[in-house]
């Protein structure tokens, strides 16, 4: 049985977010255990027959990509790496508590997956840790659907790439989980032989670890470990044919050794990488990923037929694919409405998961009938993306020749000391100052007064009126509480980037685009269609209202730069660097008003800086010049006495601590409470301006006690000086409810009220 052109993946959160509806409800318990399965089943069934309606026909080309929450928590369930303090749990429960904790068990760590904004559950895994098969859900996934007239493809994460992405337990901190490859190599083993056994012609295991430098272990060790565990499930009697993927970069360094390990497909990242020259891959199927995953610009289908035809240079078999799984795009254009002429235009210049499914299937036909049977296709593909190039908008010459026009000086502040000095003579902050990363929970009278003013039954002054009500109630809970640095809550804001995204020209917003960034979390990427400038202010008022309310310093909150980038679907015709400083510029404009109406301190925040960190090494030097170019174009023009603060969240940081460094921020706040301040062993030395490590994951519906937040802060202090060090959660608190959030602030002002008395 050939393998068909196919996808790597489809999104998994349903057409109208389903499977969010189903956890939460589920989490509530407003729903049973048994409903929560039955739901996400016709979830998964429904996905069946709607690819099944886009062409995908053939026995395994329907991938069974599907997950409760995360599919690298999948994969360490099934193999049996779970950490201890679960013991007493089973199943969903085990399996929840891991994703997101509950009152007694603290959860795994969650980082971000690869240079993606999709979040995953951290494995942890030591020398006890007993692995084995013990969990059969994707088995019987693949029955189900067989059982409902659909042969799938079961889509796990790799044994080499699940090892690659765990860490030591609190027992064994610094444990090299890659040293148990050979038992989890056993645990694949048997679920193949279970896979087989149930009738299953294909799996596609991930190994996009294969494909990056951002890991501890190094490309060379991992090639290594995949050419010897591959090769021992490729000589299994009784197994499905293995697709082996590796996605989301260049896999051309490992190509030539994976095709030598005996596995029947290779799926290789055509757009982010290459085939190696002079490939030879005679008896095996390239399944070529020509159809970018993780954008949503329609497909130029001549490049994508030029690329699958070099792949057959190589000897192999081609079929076409996906770059990545449909996971990071919205499920359809369908639905989806914009202004005139940009509704015309986007229409024709996007493709959604479905759309993008229904490439792969064009190109397939290409592949089996020839080009010409496909010509009219690709002459529209040309056709659209030519008219694309020309739109107005999309080159604007004022925007052009202001980044031509930066100088050096332009990204450029002042002494830091000397900075500090003036901004604590002027905030005349306590030690360890208190403050919240941005958002508040946004409570019910806020969310229904957004949707009357969206169906028309509340006026804009009426709808004005319930937001500075919202704010007047932040304000005044953060000062009973006794935070030192409050916030105004973001009520007005829908997203941290689609709230700008509104105001600003160059983008345009969807009405259904919704992006699965972790569990029931989805998110709405903006569309950065063209040049990018501001002709109105970002929301300063609201911030200056709230200012208006109290003698403590509010900060005036900004979405940086490359977080903005990596939180839209960018443009992929100029380089992003260009689009950076676009970006940077109409922040500048707008930090210069803040300070105008006057703000003595601003956040602009860029958790994805590590986000979007090339995989590739060569790559890093160029890539953190120009990000951190960008956050200091857009912060640089203040006076000397306003305080600069940024945020980072979730995602591996060592790695590029000089750049955070660099940034230049008087303060800046980072994730930290899930790993117990791990990362402040590498702050030490290079960091010389302030810093707030999260004491309060906010990812997870516990509240932390008191001494619990003593505890962290402490641990702070043994690599962070105490007139240094501010005390302030991993995030901002829209995803929490109030009550839990009231307690733990109360907790967390009370924590470092207890521990600056003590200094």
């Amino acid at each position: 049985m050939t393998l068909p052109s196919t996808i790597l993946g489809y999104p998994r959160i349903g057409a109208h977010r389903e499977l969010k509806r189903a956890l939460e409800s589920y989490w509530a318990s407003r729903t049973t255990q048994e409903e929560f399965l039955e739901a996400t089943r016709q979830l998964r069934l429904a996905n069946y027959a709607r690819l099944t309606e886009l062409g995908l026909t053939d026995p395994g080309a329907i991938p069974d990509s599907h997950t409760y929450y995360d599919q690298v928590l999948d994969a360490a369930f099934l193999t049996g790496i779970i950490p201890g303090r679960f013991a007493d749990l089973d199943g969903l429960d085990a399996y929840f508590a891991a994703a997101r904790g509950d009152a007694t068990h603290p959860a795994n760590e969650m980082t971000k997956w690869f240079d993606t904004n999709y979040h995953y559950i951290v494995p942890e895994i030591d020398s006890t840790t007993d692995v084995a098969y013990t969990d059969r859900q994707i088995v019987e996934r693949f029955t189900e659907a067989a059982e409902a007239g659909y042969t799938v493809r079961p889509v796990v994460v790799g044994p080499v790439t699940l090892l690659a992405l765990a860490k030591g337990t609190e027992s064994e901190p610094g444990f090299d989980p890659l040293t148990r490859i050979d038992d989890v190599a056993l645990a694949y083993a048997a679920l193949l032989a279970d896979l087989h056994d149930a009738g299953a012609p294909w799996v596609q295991l991930d190994e996009p670890a294969l494909a990056t430098d951002n890991l501890p272990a190094d490309r060379t060790r991992l090639t290594k470990l995949a050419a010897a565990v591959y090769g021992q499930l490729a000589k299994l009697e009784a197994r499905p044919r293995i697709l082996l993927a590796v996605p989301y970069g260049d896999s051309s360094a490992a190509f030539q050794t994976l095709v030598g390990t005996g596995v029947e497909a290779i799926g290789v990242d055509l757009d982010r990488g290459t085939l190696p020259d002079g490939a030879k891959a005679e008896g095996v199927t390239i399944a070529a990923g020509v159809v970018d995953g993780r954008n949503i610009w329609r497909t130029n289908l001549r490049q994508a037929g030029d690329k699958l035809e070099r792949a057959r240079a190589t000897g192999a078999t081609v079929v076409a694919s996906t770059t990545t799984s449909l996971q990071h795009v919205p499920h359809t254009l369908e639905g989806e409405a914009w202004e005139e002429p940009l509704n015309t235009n986007l229409h024709n210049w996007l493709a959604f998961a479905d759309e993008k499914v229904t490439e792969i299937v064009t190109l397939g036909r290409g592949l089996r009938e020839g080009w010409d049977a496909i010509a009219d296709e690709i002459a529209a593909s040309t056709a659209a993306l030519d008219q694309r190039a020309g739109a107005e908008g999309v080159t604007v010459s004022s925007v052009r020749e202001r980044t031509s026009a930066l100088r050096p000086e332009d990204r450029r502040r002042g002494d830091a000391a000397l900075r500090r000095a003036l901004q604590r003579a002027r905030l005349d902050l306590p030690l360890l100052p208190t403050t919240t990363i941005g958002s508040f929970p946004q409570r019910s009278e806020l969310r229904v007064a957004r949707a009357k003013r969206r169906s028309g039954e509340l006026d804009e002054a009426g709808y004005r009126e319930v937001l500075r009500n919202e704010i007047k109630h932040v304000v005044e809970l953060q000062e009973e509480i006794g935070l030192d640095v409050l916030v105004h809550g973001e009520a007005e804001r829908n997203d941290m980037v689609q709230y700008f995204a509104e105001l600003l020209e160059g983008f345009a917003v969807t009405h259904n685009g919704w992006v699965q960034s972790y569990g029931s979390r989805c998110t709405r990427p903006s569309i950065l269609w063209g040049d990018v400038y501001r002709t109105q202010s970002l929301g300063g008022e609201w911030i200056e209202y709230a200012q208006s309310l109290t003698s403590k310093p509010v900060k005036g909150m900004l979405t940086g730069p490359v977080t903005i980038i990596a939180w839209s679907f960018p443009r992929r015709d100029i380089p992003l660097r260009e689009v950076a400083d676009q970006i940077a510029l109409a922040l500048r404009d707008e930090v210069a008003d803040l300070e105008a109406k006057g703000i003595t301190i601003i956040q602009v925040d860029e958790p994805a800086l590590r986000e979007l960190l090339p995989l590739d090494a060569d790559e890093h030097e160029e890539y953190l010049a120009w990000s951190v170019g960008a956050f200091r174009l857009a912060t640089s023009g203040v006076r000397e006495d306003t305080q600069i603060h940024t945020h980072l969240c979730y995602s591996e940081f060592n790695q590029i601590i000089g750049a955070i460094a660099g940034l230049d921020a008087d303060v800046t706040s980072v994730e930290a409470a899930r790993s117990r301040m791990e990362l402040l062993e590498s702050v030490e030395g290079a960091f010389t301006n302030d810093i707030g490590p999260g004491v309060w994951d906010i990812h997870s519906p516990r509240v932390p006690q008191t001494a619990e937040l003593v505890d962290l802060i402490r641990a702070a202090l043994e690599n962070v000086a105490s007139d240094h060090l501010w005390v302030n959660p991993d995030c901002g608190l829209k995803t929490r409810a109030y009550a839990e959030t009231e307690q733990t602030l109360r907790n967390l002002v009370a924590a470092a009220t207890q521990v600056r008395e003590q200094l």
